[in-house]
């Protein structure tokens, strides 16, 4: 059964149709991708489901604890992508206080809150004052603050901006635990770092879905496989080869697109016999390239 029902909602400002008839649902154990370019109207949907906006046409439907029900704040968590974080408060204090206004016990807050401190490597900092923090370490304290009431939909705005690689890492394991117990809806428009973590995808453009489904229904059903060649010699018998596309070409190596519809295996039997291979790649078109395909270089 569904957490979350957004069935057409749409909401406007100033005659700007930020979000047009989005629809889409989220079970428990899920993850979202909410992806697209800044602008795309992602952050007006998340509102509207937080119930800072309300649309101006549509239905939100909430199904906390498997009922159907009205909205209900402390159920669910939520990283901004602004950070919105008290620069004068201790970090301790701090996550005290925001499980504390989401109905925790101040004990048990303290004990979750020093808990999930020493996970992130932070307790050093616990009696620091936010602004004495770096941008990464304020963005864990900021992902603290929307996890730490065990919250049964959690949203996510950005949450690897400001983040190192090896941060990113983290938090694409903290969030792939959090669909244990939770659903997720991941906001992004970098595509990259969100890719292996979703479940399913909403590609949204200029307030309007663009595509949507399973993630690996979308890579077998849109994009086109992306190849790689290395070879002996120039590789002029690359041009003009059926099923290739985008070719781009240098001395002993090639990068192309297979034509929608043109399968790997049929593409290898027809590559040229007096074709020197030394190394080939075959692979699926990521979420990225799929996106760019479909809605060009305006996106």
């Amino acid at each position: 059964m569904a957490l979350l029902e957004i069935l057409g909602v749409e909401k406007s400002f100033d005659g700007v149709r930020a979000v047009q008839g989005i629809s889409f649902s989220i079970e428990r154990g899920e993850i979202l991708g909410l992806l697209g370019p800044n602008g795309a109207g992602k952050t007006t949907l998340i509102r509207m489901v937080i119930g800072i906006f309300l649309p101006d046409r549509g239905t939100i439907r909430y199904f906390f604890g498997g009922k159907p029900g009205p909205l209900h704040r402390e159920r669910i968590g939520y990283l901004p992508e602004e950070r919105g974080l008290y620069r004068k408060a201790r970090v301790l204090d701090l996550l005290i206080y925001h499980a504390e206004l989401k109905g925790i016990p101040r004990r048990e807050a303290r004990h979750r809150a020093r808990e999930w401190l020493g996970r992130l490597g932070l307790s050093a900092w616990k009696n620091r004052k936010v602004e004495a923090l770096s941008k990464g370490m304020q963005q864990k304290v900021q992902f603290l603050a929307a996890v730490l009431h065990d919250p049964e939909l959690v949203i996510l705005d950005e949450p690897f901006m400001g983040l190192d690689p090896v941060n990113q890492d983290l938090f694409r394991e903290l969030i792939r635990d959090l669909r244990d117990g939770a659903a997720v809806i991941l906001s992004s428009h970098q595509m990259n770092l969100v890719e292996g973590l979703c479940d399913r995808v909403l590609f949204i453009q200029k307030g309007k879905e663009v595509l949507q489904g399973p993630l690996d229904g979308v890579k077998r059903s849109h994009g086109r496989y992306r190849v790689e060649l290395r070879f002996q010699g120039d590789g002029a018998s690359l041009r003009g080869l059926s099923g290739v596309e985008d070719l781009e070409l240098s001395d002993g190596y090639a990068t192309f697109a297979l034509t929608p519809g043109t399968e790997p295996r049929e593409f290898l039997r027809s590559l040229p016999e007096d074709l020197e291979v030394e190394e080939i790649s075959v692979r699926r078109p990521t979420l990225h390239e799929i996106f760019v395909d479909l809605v060009g270089e305006e996106g």
